[in-house]
This record gives structure tokens, C-alpha cells and sequence, in this order.
């Protein structure tokens, strides 16, 4: 008889697992909130719903990654950024809707634990639930070394938030003559980046630990930069009606994401000049030949977020974004036609 294998034995450090949750212990119930009715740890998370709060809920849900914008923290050895990209992400994707965040779920799947980055990773997580008021409620830690590189992880997450149902938006609320406002983002977020690394990385060499003049900083900072959250400026903005939809600019870009939140019937006719075009974006296109109309589907421009407004609202709404500390663009408009988004104009940089 041979000797005995151990589950470590086959690449699983149940040991490891077990001290990266406890170095995130008090991160996770940092983010807890008296709804929350179970302990870091258990199998299933538990959570009170806030029934006095809401006569007739809807509850939405998203899941998303941050993607291969992973590859840039396996790089840099940054591990804090990318829990706050996904978290962020998925405020985002239900805010669209006009819910707010309850609860957020991870998951992270690795080759092998590393506890202390874990640990950075549910770092993030924690501060980012912290900012928008939401509970980190549970997640899953899987050591797969069959499936993952080492040295590398993946995470996703899921978010469960919740909406008046009258409050909810749906593409049925748009309409012609509505105006387009456009957030700003603060760079990729966490789109594009298998594009973006082919080009800056593979084909261009350039180095992500120097001081690039055009950024104003490394390109490895630039390309951590946190996915921003829109939820805290746009939520006291929801009880109006006047909002009558909204668009999270993610992968697709704003032709692609737009045209979710169009009902048939209507076009958006986007001004490709409204807005500067971030030297990031300029820097992708400058060293390799990306077709323009690929650029605006793959990245998003430096646009983040769109909001569709009723056009007597439009003013009143672009200030009170401007006053909450928003860079806020009028991108154009909604007309009668064929369901689709329409780029006019002369791109700021590209």
C-alpha cells in the first residue's frame, strides 16, 4: 500500500482557505447592518428584509467579473482595487433599474490561497459595501489548482438590491424628445482590458511601474483605477420620475448598453464631440489600428453612465449632478425611429 494522500496533497490548503477568512473576519462584518441575521461563515447568509420600508418591492439581482482586468493585479501584486471594481459594477448594473444595493455575495476561485491576498481582494470587497451601504453577506473561497494558473484568481460576485415597483424603470418610459446626460468615467473601468493589454502590454512594450507624462501617472495605475460607483449622486435624484432611464457604459460600449434602455420606436442620437475623450483611451488607439467604431464598442469612452431625462428636467438635473461633484455632459437626444444608438460627431481625441 502506498503512501497516504491528503487533500493537500492534491493541491486544496484547507488550512489556508480557513486563515484567509480569518484575516478578513472583522472586514466582512464591518459592512454588516442590523438586517443581517447571520454570522460570517455559515453556510447559508441570512438577511431581514426591510418590509417596513417598501409597500410593493421588486427585488433585482445581478451577477458580473471584473474580468481580465485581474491580469494587471497579478502583475503589480495590487490586490485591494479589484473587490471594489466588482462591487461597484454591480451597484452600477442595478442602479440602472433604480434599485438600491441590500446584500453582496463573492466569489473567488484560485489556484492556490495565498492568504494575505485574499485577504487584500475581501479588503476590497468590504470597502466598497462599506461606501454604498450594502452588506457582504457571503462569498465562496475555491482552491482549484487544476483549473486556475498559478499565482492567479478569478472573481465575480453577485448583488441582490431592491426597487419600488412604481419606481422602477423599464425602456417603456422613454421617449421622444427625451434629453441624454453623460457621466463621466475615470477610465476603462473594468472593460476592454483584453484589448487594451494586447495593445499597451504585447504589441507596444510599454511599462507598467513607469511615470507616463500623457496619464500623469504609471500605466499600472491608470489601469487600476476603481470602477466608479454612480449610485450615491443618482439615487436622491430617482423620486422625481423625471429620470426615465439609464444606461451602465460597460462592455459594448454606449451603442450596445444605450440601446438596452430604448424602447422600440425610439433612437438616441449620441454627439461623439460632447465630450473629451481620456488620454487613456487616446494612448490604446494611438499604438495600434483600431477602427473608431470598434473603439466605441469595446471601451467606454470616458463616458461611465447615461442618464435619459425628461427635457424640461434636463437643466435642473445636469446641475444638481455638476453640484454632487459629477462631470455631467448633454450627449444628445431621443427621436422617433428604428431602436437604435446613433453616433454623430467628431470623437474628442480618437
Amino acid at each position: 500500500m502506498g503512501k497516504p494522500i491528503t487533500y493537500r496533497d492534491a493541491g486544496v490548503d484547507i488550512d489556508a482557505m480557513d486563515e484567509a477568512l480569518r484575516l478578513s473576519r472583522e472586514a466582512i462584518r464591518s459592512t454588516f447592518n442590523p438586517l443581517v441575521a447571520t454570522d460570517v461563515g455559515t453556510f447559508g447568509a441570512m438577511f431581514r428584509f426591510p418590509q417596513q420600508e417598501y409597500r410593493n418591492p421588486l427585488l433585482v439581482a445581478s451577477t458580473d467579473s471584473v474580468g481580465t482586468k485581474l491580469k494587471i493585479a497579478f502583475l503589480t501584486g495590487i490586490h485591494n482595487t479589484v473587490g471594489r471594481d466588482i462591487v461597484n459594477h454591480c451597484v452600477n448594473d442595478i442602479l440602472v433599474q433604480g434599485a438600491r444595493p441590500l446584500f453582496f455575495l463573492d466569489y473567488i476561485g484560485t489556484n492556490k490561497v495565498v492568504p494575505q491576498v485574499i485577504a487584500q481582494v475581501i479588503s476590497g470587497l468590504a470597502a466598497a459595501c462599506r461606501e454604498v451601504g450594502t452588506a457582504l453577506i457571503g462569498g465562496e473561497i475555491a482552491e482549484m489548482p487544476d483549473l486556475y494558473h498559478p499565482g492567479e484568481y478569478d472573481l465575480a460576485g453577485t448583488i441582490i438590491g431592491v426597487v419600488e415597483r412604481e419606481r422602477a424603470l423599464t425602456p417603456q418610459a422613454v421617449r421622444p424628445g427625451d434629453v441624454l446626460l453623460g457621466l463621466a468615467s475615470n477610465g476603462l473601468h473594468s472593460n476592454g482590458y483584453s484589448l487594451a493589454r494586447k495593445v499597451l502590454l504585447e504589441m507596444a512594450r510599454l511599462p507598467l511601474d513607469e511615470e507616463m507624462p500623457v496619464l500623469g501617472r504609471t500605466l499600472a495605475q491608470e489601469l487600476l483605477r476603481v470602477h466608479r460607483c454612480y449610485g450615491p449622486v443618482i439615487w436622491p435624484l430617482l423620486a422625481s420620475g423625471e429620470i426615465h432611464g439609464m444606461a451602465h457604459i460597460t462592455g459594448g460600449g454606449i451603442p450596445d448598453n444605450l440601446r438596452r434602455a430604448l424602447p422600440e420606436g425610439c433612437r438616441a442620437v449620441v454627439d461623439a464631440a460632447a465630450w473629451p475623450v481620456p488620454p487613456i483611451f487616446t494612448l490604446i488607439a494611438s499604438k495600434a489600428d483600431i477602427p473608431t467604431p470598434d473603439c466605441y464598442r469595446t471601451f467606454n469612452m470616458g463616458i461611465g453612465f447615461v442618464l435619459v431625462v425628461a427635457a424640461q428636467a434636463a437643466d435642473r438635473l445636469e446641475d444638481a449632478l455638476a453640484a454632487a461633484g459629477e462631470q455631467v455632459y448633454r450627449l444628445g437626444w431621443v427621436e422617433a425611429g428604428a431602436r437604435e444608438v446613433m453616433l454623430t460627431g467628431t470623437p474628442g481625441s480618437v
